[in-house]
């Protein structure tokens, strides 16, 4: 738990910084998205970085030297609470799973925290946000201060 660590990379450098990662065998984990574009009349699928400009990685002491060399990084972050954030990752890793199209939002610093008991994102934890009739619940990621939603039915969610 101790050893991991948020790498805040240069722009558009996710996917390189992820490529050092297993050359050098270092865990990480890069959340990404679909999203589908129309060029030239044909349908093309690109999957970018949910959280532009972050990669989380597991990080000994020794390989921080092979990373910084490959001048990719801007800085290294430091959790305070490494195990609050990997459980923020796990979510937003179950809710990329049973739906790969989601967009970042806005964090929600207020609301009341529930668990979608039933339905595709069954095991979810974020905060309620109400909008226009919908429910919408969202995923905290509070080390980087970025958020991702999710829609749900209201007899899918209980309190926590």
């Amino acid at each position: 738990m101790q050893n991991w660590k948020v790498l805040f990379v240069k722009p558009r450098t996710e996917k390189k910084v992820t490529e050092y990662c297993s050359l050098y065998r270092i865990p990480c984990y890069l959340p990404l998205r679909e999203k589908t574009r129309t060029v030239q009349r044909r349908k093309v699928t690109f999957m970018l970085p949910v959280f532009p400009g972050y990669v989380f990685v597991k990080l000994l002491p020794a390989q921080r030297l092979s990373l910084l060399q490959s001048n990719l990084l801007v800085r290294i972050l430091e959790p305070s609470q490494p195990r609050r954030m990997l459980r923020d990752l796990v979510m937003v890793r179950r809710a990329l799973k049973a739906d790969p199209t989601l967009v970042p939002t806005e964090p929600l610093t207020q609301g009341r925290m529930v668990r979608i008991v039933a339905g595709p994102f069954m095991g979810v934890e974020g905060r309620v946000a109400r909008m226009a009739g919908t429910l919408k619940v969202v995923l905290n990621v509070d080390m980087i201060g970025q958020a991702v939603s999710v829609t749900a039915e209201m007899n899918q969610l209980a309190p926590l």
